[in-house]
């Protein structure tokens, strides 16, 4: 069944994300500073110069989120565990970053992947809570974070249209202000199951915000998903393209995200939905639209055929959607070849 309740406000920072609203940019900086505060802080520097609306980092604390076996995907050379142990941001490290952006002026976000992990980073101040695929439907997690009244997105990789509908139903009941982003969990994915149309079907089924989270390595399914009402994109991108990191092969240089943030805002631009004579088009109109013309000297009297007129440019006399209308009658004086035809010259 369908929800009927009106698209929940979302604030993030001082930006509303409703249907109305600019698209929020979020730059996923993931772990592709590989431990280096000093990379994190300039990644933010970089999604502030890039235009991003916030930047995003992820909270681990290795022993609260995961047993040590867990099993390897193939965009790690390494078990995740011993990565993490290796790389991952301290939460002292977490509070300068945020800090740090509060400084630069781009909202500080932050994915964590364990309640203790939240917790930390609730009591330093975070504004918004990113939900990974992972924990999507980790109801307990969901429950206690919910508590806390701020807002979370949550993406929605790995799960089936009806498992997002229980965890939409679950945060319902408690009160939760959140935002879907569709995402599909492959690192990279293939192109063929990014299925932009459930954006559609999300924002039929679900009256809330909806976004996309895009782990294509370039820019373009973004673009649709922008066209197709995402109020939300997350990217992720890396100082340096060369440098081998767990979400190297899924993430987009500085320049393209520069790119991404200036095609989307174009796009935004672009989605109006009146069609009408635009004041820029009324001029090219003059020239480029047809009018009904002579194309023989005509006598008066001598009725008008398709032999002695015709449509030619300009615009600016009868037009030629008048042609058939004047064909049959007669010409009230004589008319040199090559005049627009005017309504005075016809009987």
């Amino acid at each position: 069944m369908m929800s009927k309740k009106k698209n929940n406000k979302i604030m993030i920072g001082d930006k509303v994300i409703n249907e109305k609203s600019p698209v929020f940019i979020i730059a996923e900086a993931c772990d592709n500073h590989m431990g280096s505060l000093e990379t994190a802080k300039k990644m933010a520097l970089v999604a502030k110069v890039a235009g991003a609306d916030a930047v995003k980092f992820q909270h681990h604390l290795p022993d609260e989120e995961m047993l040590k076996d867990v099993p390897m995907s193939d965009n790690f050379d390494e078990p995740l565990y011993e990565f993490l142990k290796k790389h991952a941001l301290s939460f002292d490290q977490h509070k300068e970053l945020m800090k740090y952006c509060r400084d630069i002026g781009i909202t500080y976000m932050c994915t964590p992947f364990s309640y203790k992990a939240a917790e930390q980073l609730h009591k330093a101040g975070l504004g918004v809570f990113k939900i990974g695929s992972g924990e999507f439907m980790d109801f307990p997690y969901l429950k206690k974070i919910a508590k806390w009244g701020k807002p979370m997105i949550l993406s929605t990789g790995m799960c089936s249209l009806d498992e997002i509908h229980e965890t939409y139903d679950f945060l319902k009941e408690q009160g939760a202000k959140f935002i879907f982003m569709n995402c599909t969990s492959e690192y990279p994915p293939v192109y063929e199951d990014i299925n932009l149309g459930v954006i559609d079907e999300m924002k039929k089924r679900f009256k809330i915000p909806i976004g996309h989270s895009d782990h294509t390595p370039d820019i373009y399914t973004s673009f649709a998903a922008v066209a197709k009402g995402a109020k939300v994109i997350e990217k992720h991108f890396i100082l340096d393209k060369t440098i081998r990191g767990p979400d190297q092969m899924v993430s987009i240089s500085p320049y393209e995200l520069s790119l991404l943030v200036e095609g989307i805002r174009k796009i935004e631009k672009a989605l109006g939905k009146k069609k009408k004579v635009h004041p820029k088009e009324k001029a090219i109109r003059e020239w480029a639209y047809r009018s009904v013309v002579t194309i023989k000297d005509i006598k008066k009297g001598e009725v008008f055929n398709e032999d002695n007129i015709w449509t030619k440019r300009p615009g600016t006399g009868i037009s030629a959607k008048e042609f058939f209308g004047i064909l049959g009658k007669k010409a009230k004086k004589n008319l040199k070849k090559g005049r627009l035809l005017k309504w005075e010259d016809i009987e």
